[in-house]
């Protein structure tokens, strides 16, 4: 196996994400795993594990856009927004037709005002929210911006509709699911949560951790390549010398890289045979700007 790149896999409902990277890093006889953006305990879909290099680029894949299929169940809240939690208020559901599953995909596409959930692990003071939450502590959130890029809902019954949501890093689709119920009267939680696509890469590509402990006793792990998963990047190539001295973190070598074009931020920097080099982003100085390396990558992939 390459020493360094990208596993997708296919996580069950039930583990956490850092059980499935302790047994992955088992399975693979890796030195360094990391996951690329968790994904719930209760939560199934496409998980990303970056191995050795590869855990250099988790932040682009954690704030990149994310697609999920869920399920809503109308008719109660929950504590925690989905099925794991309390319920704490149940309310009848109105009938529910085409027009008004299209009125909600409107109103929520596109950029939004999100207030995150108590059970989250963002901080306050240094104390995670779910820790205050277990405690029955609410504290003031202030809302954040996110970006629901791409929203259709469908009927499943009388009480549940099904959701194919793509949206910014950062989003809670449990909060969401939340808002919609709370624009219906209803209420609604999250029942089901599957995540489909992380950025550019799809779950159909994906592999279950028992596929991949197979496919490891056969010395066949499907290890995807870092240029390879950052594909949705634009390139520059270098030659042989200037890839040498990038690697020894010489910025000057950049100052020989054609500027970016409109939109451009940030860029791999690959080897004719499309090794990546390293990262370089786009550093707007006036009329003018330069490009900073970001990251440098073993040539070890």
């Amino acid at each position: 196996m390459a020493s360094s790149g990208i596993l997708l896999i296919d996580k069950a409902q039930g583990p956490s994400s850092a059980q499935v990277v302790q047994r992955v890093k088992k399975i693979t006889g890796a030195k360094k795993i990391g996951h690329l953006g968790t994904l719930d305990p209760s939560a199934s879909g496409l998980l990303l594990l970056g191995v050795d290099e590869a855990t250099k680029i988790a932040e682009i894949f954690i704030g990149g856009s994310k697609s999920y299929r869920c399920v809503l169940a109308l008719g109660s809240t929950t504590d925690t927004q989905d099925a794991t939690g309390r319920i704490i208020e149940t309310r009848p559901v109105p009938v529910i037709g085409a027009g008004d599953l299209q009125a909600l995909e409107k109103q929520f596409t596109g950029a939004l005002e999100q207030i995150p959930p108590m059970f989250s692990a963002l901080k306050k003071d240094g104390v995670r929210l779910y820790e205050l939450a277990r405690q029955g502590i609410e504290i003031e959130r202030q809302p954040r911006r996110i970006v629901i890029s791409s929203l259709v809902l469908g009927q499943m019954s009388a009480t549940e509709i099904e959701c194919d949501v793509t949206c910014s890093g950062g989003t809670y689709v449990r909060t969401l699911a939340h808002d919609i119920g709370g624009a219906l009267g209803c209420g609604a939680h999250l029942k089901a949560l599957r995540r489909t696509a992380c950025s550019h890469l799809k779950v159909e590509s994906a592999v279950s951790v028992d596929a991949l402990a197979e496919m490891a006793a056969h010395n066949q792990v499907p290890l995807m390549s870092l240029s390879a998963a950052l594909r949705h990047l634009p390139s520059r190539v270098c030659d042989k010398r200037s890839v040498a001295r990038l690697r020894m973190g010489q910025q000057e070598v950049l100052t020989q890289v054609p500027d970016a074009n409109p939109g451009e931020k940030l860029v791999r920097i690959v080897e004719p045979d499309e090794t990546l080099v390293a990262l370089a982003e786009w550093q707007a100085e006036g009329k003018f700007g330069r490009w900073q390396l970001t990251r440098v990558f073993r040539t070890e992939q």
